[in-house]
């Protein structure tokens, strides 16, 4: 006698290779397995350490703004010293290059003037004391009577420009402490001294400054420039044009 027939549907039927039938699962299948206690504890414990430290950083910036004022947009400047030329004609003997090294007076090239029978040299002199840092000449140019061939800087006599928002100068005043660091020596910390605050937005002293007289005005906050003393070099090349970050003192701090 043949064995009698599972009822259809039924769990545990297969088909006739053996397999289960579309509909079953296996015990096994439908299981599914939690997370193991020590996981769970593990999983809480490093929520609650990323929410702790999300919130020191919170409070540690909220606490650091209020005692500082911060901005990125500074540099490393310098007092130029333009050379110009002392009239108009071709230039000869130029070894103003970027990096030379000047004293005052010394000549760095000559003019020729143009003439029909004579064509006098005039010598071309440093005004003062300095490092040229731009050139915008080369050796044979025609030049004219007071266009600038270089500008030099006196490595001695470098200082930050921070250039801060209007909405926070009145928390910057003279002689109030800086701490600085320049993008060229990461790790390094500098500090200096607020030395003046410009009296008027820098878009005012820009080549082409702002003009809101359309129709289509739009505030855009501006910035006021900051001198800042620099204490000490540690011995570093801090050359004009280095990207700097400062953090200024405010007033009771």
């Amino acid at each position: 006698m043949s064995a009698p027939e599972a009822p259809e549907g039924s769990a545990g039927t297969t088909v006739e290779d053996g397999t289960p039938a579309e509909g079953t699962a296996t015990e096994e299948g439908t299981k599914r397995r939690g997370l193991k206690r020590s996981t769970k504890i593990a999983l809480a414990v490093i929520i609650i350490l990323a929410l702790l430290a999300a919130a020191a950083f919170t409070a540690n910036y909220f606490i650091n703004s209020s005692k500082v004022v911060s901005t990125d947009n500074a540099q490393i400047d310098g007092t130029q010293i333009p050379i110009v030329a002392p009239t108009s004609g071709t230039l000869v003997g130029w070894t103003g290059s970027i990096g030379t090294v000047l004293r005052r007076d010394q000549v760095v090239g000559r003019v020729q003037q143009q003439g029909a029978y004579v064509q006098p040299q005039l010598p071309i002199r440093a005004p003062a004391a300095g490092t040229i840092a731009n050139s915008d000449t080369t050796e044979g140019a025609y030049v004219t009577a007071g266009a600038q061939l270089a500008i030099a800087y006196d490595p001695a006599n470098v200082y930050v420009t921070a250039r801060v928002d209007e909405t926070d100068i009145n928390d910057v005043e003279v002689n109030r402490p800086v701490d600085f660091t320049v993008d060229a020596y990461p790790g390094k910390s500098f500090h200096g001294t607020v030395q003046e605050i410009q009296g008027g937005a820098a878009a005012v002293f820009s080549q082409f400054p702002q003009s809101n007289s359309g129709g289509n005005f739009q505030k855009v906050t501006q910035v006021i420039p900051v001198r800042i003393g620099i204490d000490d070099d540690q011995g570093l090349d801090l050359i004009p044009g280095m990207n700097v970050t400062v953090s200024i003192h405010k007033p009771g701090d």
